[in-house]
């Protein structure tokens, strides 16, 4: 059983990196808020069958809200940042909140990060740097989205790993995504009333994304994290920023140079070392 939820969660990265390409392919068509509102609504109704299973005590609703504005947020950036930079790109620079997470919870919740935490930011923030510059000073505005970006995504796998354990995770998900999906929406009606005629490129990225990397992905997650450590889980998961590169390349025949290579090595190093610190824990405890 514990093999085949590694897998699952294997998985689950690849759905979740092959994602950046049609994000990207998204944004090239000038889409950000109606793009995210209708993935994230589809998302959210793929998932009502089962989350109305199970009842939601009103005490869950104002944590879904809190989770879902996160997520509006996140996705916000991220989406924006995509139309100028790229798939590969966004998929490493999102992979900070890893390293980010530990951080939030010293100020939010005055848990001091481990000491391999600090060393794996650092690592990351130089990896970044070489992925997003290929080691010149010119930055592009399209990666410090994305680096906002993760910043959310961090405090939204804050939120959710402190206050979501409690409820059913199901309907904790679609709840947060259908506010979500509404945010992004409101925000769509006012900004980018063009963007509500949906081309076919675009409606093939929302069908994917929504479907496989949203409602399939989240569901395998929750799946695949009943049966795996949270030290595991996070270092398979983390796998999603590899994938977004091999999904830029096949898709959007996107290249990176040999400095940006280093950068995702030293990231994806800097994502393995964060996670380090709880493997000897792990061992004592399978003993």
């Amino acid at each position: 059983m514990r093999l085949k939820a590694d897998l699952i969660l294997l998985l689950v990265a690849i759905l979740w990196g092959s994602a950046f390409a049609a994000q990207r392919i998204a944004g090239q068509a000038g889409s950000l808020y109606f793009f995210n509102g209708v993935r994230f609504l589809l998302a959210s109704l793929l998932l009502l069958p089962f989350a109305l299973r199970n009842r939601m005590p009103r005490r869950q609703f104002p944590w879904m809200a809190v989770a879902g504005t996160i997520l509006f947020t996140a996705g916000a950036f991220q989406q924006a940042g995509l139309l100028s930079t790229t798939a590969g790109n966004a998929g490493f620079i999102t992979s900070l909140y890893v390293v980010i997470v530990p951080f939030v919870m010293l100020i939010g919740w005055r848990e001091r990060p481990h000491w391999l935490a600090i060393i794996a930011a650092l690592l990351a923030g130089l990896g970044a740097f070489l992925l997003s510059t290929g080691g010149t000073v010119q930055f592009r505005s399209g990666d410090l989205l994305e680096l906002l970006g993760a910043l959310f995504w961090s405090l939204h796998v804050v939120v959710v790993g402190k206050f979501a354990p409690g409820y059913d995770a199901i309907s904790f998900s679609a709840g947060q995504l259908l506010v979500a999906g509404l945010m992004s929406l409101a925000m769509a009606m006012l900004f980018e009333g063009r963007s509500l005629v949906i081309s076919p490129p675009v409606m093939g990225a929302i069908l994917y994304t929504a479907v496989i990397s949203l409602g399939l992905g989240y569901t395998l997650q929750i799946w695949g994290q009943k049966h795996t450590p949270p030290t595991d889980a996070a270092l398979l998961l983390s796998l999603e920023s590899v994938f977004a590169v091999l999904g830029a390349w096949m898709l959007l025949g996107e290249r990176l140079a040999p400095l940006q290579v280093l950068g995702c090595a030293i990231i994806l190093l800097a994502v393995i070392l964060s996670q380090a610190k709880g493997w000897g824990k792990m061992e004592i405890e399978g003993q």
